[in-house]
């Protein structure tokens, strides 16, 4: 699947998006593989209630199953202007 990164999400990790290969069954077991990765993940996802999620370009939730999914995206929340 698709996984992007989005603001201060792609400056820690260091890429906008990447292919990665996954059994995951939730964005959440997603979130812990790639945390598992290397101390930049880490330190992306270390407060996960700064980010927001789309699962194939619609907001979700952590828990959102990942079956089928084609594209994962994480950024920050966004403020008005």
């Amino acid at each position: 699947m698709d996984v992007l990164y989005f603001a201060w999400v792609r400056e820690r990790i260091g890429l906008p998006r990447e292919k990665v290969q996954t059994e995951a069954a939730t964005v959440t077991d997603l979130v812990e593989e790639l945390i598992a990765r290397e101390p930049r993940y880490a330190a992306a996802f270390a407060d996960l209630s700064a980010l927001r999620v789309a699962v194939d370009q619609q907001l979700a939730d952590f828990d959102a199953p990942l079956a089928g999914v084609r594209e994962v995206a994480f950024f920050p929340p966004m403020t008005g202007g």
